[in-house]
């Protein structure tokens, strides 16, 4: 849908770009899920934990910046190497 978006708006001067995070530890994420359930997720990560909000914010910050104009269509994700 992005891809599809971007060329929407083709002249406009107006990227379009998704960002993906992985598992970050918020409430929703923690929500309905065991123990277990985390652990198994947080060993399963190649960083070896679950994401913050901080490190995904950065991304959607230089998204929102000049430096970023020539990222269009494009799904940014931001998972710390999750599968």
């Amino acid at each position: 849908m992005v891809k599809v978006l971007a060329k929407e708006l083709k002249g406009t001067q107006i990227s379009a770009n998704c960002v993906a995070p992985g598992p970050i530890a918020t409430e929703m994420f923690f929500e309905g899920k065991s123990a277990e359930v985390v652990d198994r997720i947080v060993q399963e990560s190649p960083m070896g934990r679950l994401g913050e909000t901080k490190d995904v914010a950065p991304v959607v910050a230089f998204l929102a910046t000049d430096a970023s104009e020539w990222v269009n269509g494009q799904i940014l994700r931001v998972n710390g190497g999750y599968v």
